[in-house]
C-alpha cells in the first residue's frame, strides 16, 4: 500500500484488522528524493543536541512535516498557535501534538497516527490525502518537556486548511520552500537568556525555535540550503 495512510490485514477470523498509518517513499515525486535519502541516513546528534532523556522523561509526541506543490513549487505546511496559550503562544510550527492513548504503541505506530490526527484537528485537512514517507528521530524540547517524533508527509492530495479551533490555531498558511532557502529570508534569533537560533521571517511571520531548527536541518542535510548571513540577529520577546 503506498498511497494513503492507513494497512489493514485481514485476520485468520476474517475480521480485518488496522495496523496502523504506513510509511512508503513509493510514487514521489523526484524532488522530494533528496529529503527521504536524508531522512533514512541523518543522525540524531545532527537534528539538535537536545535528545529525549535516557531515563524516559518526557511526553511523547509527534508533528507532521508536510510537503505539498504550490504555485511556486515545493512548499511546507505551518501553522500560527494561537497567542493565548500557555506553551510556546504565537509561535509558527508544524501540526501536531502529544500522542493519545488511542494512538498505540509510541515506539511503533503512535508518532504516525498522532500525526497526522493532530493535523486532521488542528488544520482540517485530509489526512487520506497523505502519503507518509519517513520519520526522523526523536527530539527534545526542554521547556515543554516533550519527545517530539517528526513525521514526514508528502500531500499528494491537498484539500482546503484553515485553523479549526481559533483558541488553539490563530493561522493556518504555506511556505514555498524556495523563500525558506533564500538568504534574504534567514535570520539568527537571539533569545533572551543568550540562545541563538536559526530564523525565517516568511510570510509574516518569524518561524524559530524547534520548527525553524528542523526547517534548517531539512535544508541542510537535503541540499537546498544557500549560503546566508548569520550576523543577521533578530532579538525574540521576553516571553519567549
Amino acid at each position: 500500500m503506498t498511497r494513503g495512510t492507513r494497512d489493514e490485514t485481514e485476520t485468520t477470523t476474517g475480521v480485518r484488522e488496522d495496523r496502523g498509518p504506513v510509511v512508503s517513499s513509493a510514487g514521489l515525486p523526484e524532488w522530494l528524493d533528496p529529503v527521504v535519502r536524508a531522512s533514512r541516513s541523518v543522525e540524531p546528534r545532527q537534528l539538535s543536541r537536545f535528545l529525549p532523556p535516557e531515563d524516559g522523561r518526557g511526553r511523547q509526541s509527534a508533528v507532521l512535516i508536510l510537503f505539498g506543490e504550490g504555485v511556486r513549487g515545493p512548499e511546507l505546511l505551518l501553522m500560527e498557535r494561537a497567542g493565548t496559550l500557555r506553551s510556546h503562544a504565537g509561535q509558527p510550527s508544524f501540526p501536531g501534538g502529544a500522542l493519545d492513548p488511542e494512538d498505540g504503541d509510541p515506539q511503533t505506530h503512535g508518532p504516525l497516527r498522532a500525526a497526522l490526527r493532530e493535523a486532521e484537528e488542528e488544520t482540517g485537512l485530509d489526512p487520506s490525502g497523505v502519503q507518509l514517507f519517513g520519520v526522523l528521530p526523536r527530539l527534545y524540547i526542554p521547556v515543554s518537556e516533550f519527545v517530539v517524533t517528526p513525521v514526514l508527509g508528502w500531500w499528494h492530495t491537498p484539500t482546503p486548511v484553515g485553523a479549526v479551533d481559533p483558541a488553539e490555531t490563530a493561522r493556518v498558511f504555506t511556505v514555498p520552500v524556495a523563500d525558506l532557502a533564500d538568504p534574504a529570508h534567514r535570520v539568527t534569533t537571539v533569545h533572551p537568556r543568550g540562545h541563538l537560533g536559526p530564523g525565517f521571517t516568511v510570510e509574516s511571520a518569524l518561524v524559530w525555535g524547534f520548527t525553524a531548527g528542523v526547517i534548517d536541518r531539512i535544508l541542510h542535510f537535503s541540499g537546498w540550503e544557500r549560503p546566508w548571513d548569520r550576523s543577521r540577529e533578530v532579538p525574540l520577546d521576553w516571553h519567549a
